[in-house]
């Protein structure tokens, strides 16, 4: 299906006005948007029909990829770019007067995610489309999503997230899927007759899900999937049992905003509703549609692949259960076996502390017959394995223990496989956070490495960086992203080169003009941009980048004429509303960039710049000016990452520890082309082994950082008092959880290194060209690829010569 200048001008014209009943050259940006959008819509929604009976006339497996997450970014320019018209629609709106730019600022972001879950998930379901393998999103709806970020007086604040106040043009409510979620009240089991046990239910809260469906378009491939997102609703035959604004609200809660405060017992138990809302809403779905077929039960797993992303839709197991005894009758070992032999899942953390668990009470009161299933589930669990291996290592896998029930050993449990998202996370999985699992279950764990989607994160976020590609190597890159290693025998190719410096000066000055208008703030675009862009928390390390800073700036105030390498320190992270310590580290940054940004001994020398509510659009801008991408979690702590990769493809540097990806970049773009520092995991474990690591000695052993701290607690820095002090006394009183002083004096060195490098245009630009030219192993294709192959067991468009694998790397 091709598409003329002239015929999109045309029919964007009829949809314009059917819509508005108006001139677009008097609309405003919001309406030419929905405008363009509703055209995409129906533009695409031949071949969104066609695909749904595609695979249902096939009967083909299908992928139902389960996530509390979703962050998609702005859809527009990604639509228009995977149905192949960008540049069409693009030369007909200059064409009509109008600004392609500004309808695009149009959009907004939805909120529906919080940082490298959601982006990941929404990478993946792009892949999935792309690759045309016949799969599903299932997530929640939520109203609010994830809270506007704001800064007042440095602190972060939190504000709703109205993003649905325009509404959303991508979405079509299905209310005839509509189902319904039970919660609380009683359950019983009762013989009924045929000696089955079946379930009777009393004084339960019915809850109608309602999905509104999003379509996934794929890359120039006519394949059109499906993001169904599950909204909360009130049955209208049980209206008459919500009189008040109050009990209204109960209902309006599940799907208000992402990741509700779960500091208290209230907010825990909306989280577990919200997570057994969209769970169960979307095995009733599946199971209806499986039912469609006709097909015997014994083909469901060979029809239904479900995968639980992260802990949050762990309950897919009991539900599956649930539907599979209750309501078809099958026997407890035939529906053991389908829920196995169907669902699948990814970890994506290291640290126990951050697996789910839930009090046993609390799922007892909100999910009784669910409660019961689990119960089941962890009896025969104990039954079955105590004697192969022994009470001790059964009773340290069980679902429920010590008064919770664990969601990572339910998963584990009842799934065919478990993955881990790089190689060293998964290993570290096998040899110490699930060890005990991987001696009973090796066979299910394996590793798949994260990827991210080039479309958005090159193709669009840098527009011309791409043009250069296709100019030098050709566009098959573009359907196979390891044909992006052609690019490196340009390495040394003068033209070439002075071409890649340009493009990163021109995405530098677009930033800077960003920084200038939004926080007037002036930046220097041959400056060294350097950038730590994801969620704030004590093991990312944020803290080791601001005393560095720190460190620079105590340099520059003992010498004004000193010359160092002029750089832009960029952050953008969010900290969870709970997460106090992570909330005061902001504080301190912004604190710091005051004082830095004004100081006139600085001048140009040194600026921070902390963008405000980081996003996706927001990452769009930095990540093609970046010249640095900082990666320095503590080793052994990220289970992978993914904007090294997005920051590495768009030709920043790699400064990093030995943690998650960032081994494997490392291994891709050899340790001359990326900046080492820090502690391996073996040896933070040896730490922790030996106990015997001492803040306080390392710090009366380096009288440089000693000063660097005095800094938080002498006054130096305006309004920190608290903050500094309780930062001060993270590192040292409580001996420094993370080794943040134990890498300061590495991480300096290696900073030192980037340096010295970065005099050195024509070497610096060459590291550059290689880090782009070895991104292509970490394309979302690649990883989806593996999935589909050896885990879901699905075929698409793409996956017909399964040759390209060969470990985790394609060759």
């Amino acid at each position: 299906m091709t598409l003329t200048t002239t015929e999109f001008k045309t029919e964007f014209t009829k949809v314009f006005e059917a819509l508005y009943a108006s001139n677009i050259k008097d609309a405003s940006s919001v309406q030419q948007y929905n405008a363009l959008g509703n055209f995409i819509k129906v533009y695409s929604s031949e071949n969104w029909n066609q695909t749904n009976q595609l695979y249902l006339d096939n009967q083909v497996k299908q992928v139902y990829y389960f996530s509390m997450e979703f962050l998609p970014g702005r859809m527009l320019k990604s639509n228009l770019l995977n149905l192949g018209i960008l540049d069409t629609v693009r030369t007909g709106i200059k064409e009509m007067g109008l600004d392609f730019e500004e309808i695009v600022g149009s959009e907004v972001d939805p909120a529906l995610g919080n940082g490298g879950l959601g982006r990941l998930a929404s990478c993946f379901m792009d892949s999935i489309a792309s690759l045309g393998i016949p799969g599903n999103g299932n997530g929640i709806r939520y109203r609010y999503g994830l809270f506007q970020q704001k800064f007042v007086d440095g602190y972060q604040v939190e504000l709703p997230e109205n993003w649905l106040r325009n509404g959303n043009v991508w979405e079509v409510r299905k209310e005839n899927k509509a189902v319904t979620v039970r919660f609380g009240g009683e359950v019983y089991l009762k013989e009924d007759g045929k000696n089955k046990l079946r379930p009777i239910y009393s004084n339960t809260q019915n809850i109608l899900a309602v999905p509104y469906d999003t379509g996934m378009i794929g890359y120039e491939n006519d394949v059109v999937n499906n993001l169904r997102l599950w909204s909360a609703e009130i049955p209208v035959e049980e209206e008459i049992n919500y009189k008040t604004v109050a009990d209204r609200e109960v209902v309006n809660q599940i799907t208000e905003v992402l990741y509700p405060d779960d500091s208290n017992y209230e907010g825990q138990l909306l989280r577990l509703r919200q997570e057994y809302f969209f769970t169960s809403a979307g095995i009733q779905s599946i199971v209806r549609f499986f039912k469609k077929q006709q097909l015997p039960w014994s083909e469901f797993s060979n029809k239904i692949a479900i995968h639980v992303n992260d802990t949050h839709p762990a309950l897919c197991v009991p539900e599956l259960m649930r539907i599979l005894l209750d309501e078809e009758g099958l026997g407890w070992e035939q529906a053991w076996n389908i829920t196995k032999r169907s669902i699948s899942y990814t970890n994506h953390t290291i640290m126990q502390e951050a697996m789910e668990k839930w009090p046993v009470q609390m799922v007892q009161e909100l999910l009784p017959r669910i409660y019961q299933i689990i119960e089941a589930i962890n009896q025969r669990h104990i039954d079955k394995k105590v004697p192969l291996y022994g009470e001790e290592l059964t009773y340290r896998t069980t679902i429920i223990s010590d008064g919770y029930i664990k969601m990572a050993n339910l998963a584990i449990i009842g799934s065919h496989s478990v993955n881990g998202v790089a190689q060293l996370h998964t290993d570290i999985l096998k040899e110490e956070t699930l060890r005990d699992f991987y001696e009973m279950y090796p066979s299910k764990f394996n590793n798949k490495t994260n990827g991210i989607t080039q479309r958005r994160w090159l193709h669009l976020a840098n527009e011309k960086l791409t043009h250069l590609i296709d100019e030098k190597i050709g566009k098959e890159w573009k359907t196979n992203p390891a044909e992006l290693r052609q690019f490196k025998a340009y390495s040394k190719d003068k033209d070439t080169l002075s071409c890649l410096a340009d493009i990163k000066l021109e995405n530098k000055q677009r930033f800077a003009a960003y920084a200038k208008e939004k926080y007037a703030i002036e930046l220097d675009p041959t400056a060294l941009f350097d950038v730590q862009i994801k969620r704030l928390h004590a093991y990312k390390r944020q803290l080791l980048n601001a005393l560095h800073i720190l460190d620079r700036y105590l340099k520059i105030k003992d010498d004004p004429s000193l010359e160092l390498q002029p750089r832009v320190f960029i952050f953008g992270a969010k900290a969870a509303p709970s997460y106090i310590y992570a909330k005061q580290i902001i504080k301190f940054i912004n604190a710091l960039a005051h004082l830095i940004n004004n100081d006139p001994d600085v001048g140009d020398k040194m600026k921070i710049v902390f963008v405000e509510n980081y996003g996706v659009s927001l990452a769009e801008l930095i990540i093609p000016a970046a010249d640095i991408s900082e990666q320095i979690s503590l080793a052994g702590k990220e289970a992978s990452g993914t904007s090294n990769m997005k920051l590495m493809l768009n030709g920043a540097l790699t400064l990093a520890t030995l943690d998650g990806a960032n081994i494997e970049i490392k291994d891709l773009v050899g340790e001359e082309n990326i900046f080492l520092f820090g502690l391996t995991n073996e040896e933070v474990n040896q730490l922790n082994r030996e106990g015997t690591y001492s803040a306080k000695r390392v710090l009366d052993e380096n009288e440089r950082l000693n000063r660097v701290l005095e800094c938080l607690i002498n006054g130096m820095i305006p309004d920190i008092e608290e903050e500094g002090r309780v930062i001060y006394d993270s590192l040292i009183r409580y001996n420094d959880e993370y080794y943040v002083l134990k890498d300061f004096e590495s991480f300096v060195a290696a900073q030192e290194r980037a340096d010295k490098l970065y005099q050195d245009k024509e070497a610096w630009n060459q590291k550059a060209l290689i880090n782009i030219a070895s991104s292509g192993p970490f394309s979302a294709d690649f990883t989806i690829m593996r999935y589909a192959d050896e885990i879901w067991n699905v075929k698409g468009k793409a996956i017909k010569n399964r040759s390209f694998l060969k470990g985790n790397q394609p060759i």
